[in-house]
């Protein structure tokens, strides 16, 4: 298999692992982002998150309201420029984000014990740095 064939075979496989997670979410995966980034990253604007989910301001806006009036973030004055607000996770929304990364784990664990065996979760278990490597080369570009 050439490198072409690998990197195609490779992103067929992960969008269909990425989609099957999804399947076990609570939550609508706008709002499992925007909640992933902001634990990931800290405050960031509404602007700041449409650019990095790759989807328009108003889009995020609309998540973000949402998330507001679920207590799951919260909104404060951007010190360096006070037409701008930042947004925070809350306690509530570090809960919720932390059930939902949980209840994947949980889902995606069960089926890699159902699925594999022994040989096979040690070959997967050391594909991960590479997989990881992968991910950072594409993430700095």
């Amino acid at each position: 298999m050439d490198d072409s064939e690998l990197a195609e075979e490779l992103r067929l496989v992960m969008g269909q692992l990425v989609r099957a997670v999804r399947t076990a979410d609570k939550m609508p995966p706008g709002a499992a982002a925007v909640l992933g980034y902001l634990d990931r990253v800290g405050p960031l604007t509404t602007a700041d998150l449409a650019q990095r989910r790759g989807v328009s301001h108003q889009s995020a806006a609309k998540t973000v309201k949402e998330l507001l009036a679920q207590g799951l973030v919260r909104a404060e004055a951007h010190p360096g420029d006070g037409r701008k607000l930042l947004l925070r996770l809350t306690p509530a929304g570090s809960r919720r984000l932390a059930e939902e990364r949980r209840s994947r784990a949980d889902w995606l664990g069960a089926a890699i014990d159902d699925t594999l065996s022994s040989a096979e979760r040690e070959a997967l278990a050391a594909a991960l740095p590479l997989l990881s490597r992968l991910a950072a080369h594409l993430n700095s570009k």
